[in-house]
């Protein structure tokens, strides 16, 4: 084996643990962006799609989770601190952690709620950014 099939095994390597690299290169690295979807056109795209669609419907309904989880991790963690503190830059710092502590929280309550550990959800929202290119695409012709 010379140093140029070792070279092509380690680009091989990398290209496959980078894959998801991928997605942001689809998604971010266009040069005319694509136009905002709405969510009637997500609804569409879930009604359309057997598989993906109800994927994404769960995808996005985890958001809740998240969101909720971020103000009871805020106004819970910035309250203790603001009884027992009263410094403005602890109460602030506080909030902050809460909110990231409890959306990570209800986003792990999400997964399981929604079972997503058993969805491929960059494969779901990459098959959207597919469906709404080809859409979009079909109406400018």
């Amino acid at each position: 084996m010379g140093i140029g099939e070792h070279f092509e095994g380690v680009k091989r390597h990398w290209e496959r643990n980078l894959s998801f690299l991928d997605y942001f290169k689809k998604v971010y690295g266009r040069a005319e962006p694509l136009p905002k979807w709405s969510d009637a056109d997500v609804e569409e795209f879930i009604t359309s799609d057997p598989v993906y669609g109800p994927q994404l419907k769960a995808i996005r309904e985890s958001r809740k989770f998240a969101l909720g989880g971020a103000l009871v991790g805020a106004a819970h963690l910035g309250g203790v601190a603001f009884k027992y503190s009263k410094a403005p830059h602890g109460v602030v710092l506080a909030t902050g952690f809460g909110a990231i502590t409890g959306a990570v929280l209800g986003a792990e309550v999400a997964e399981h709620w929604y079972q997503l550990y058993k969805v491929d959800k960059q494969g779901a929202n990459l098959r959207f950014i597919y469906w709404w290119e080809d859409k979009v695409s079909g109406q400018k012709s």
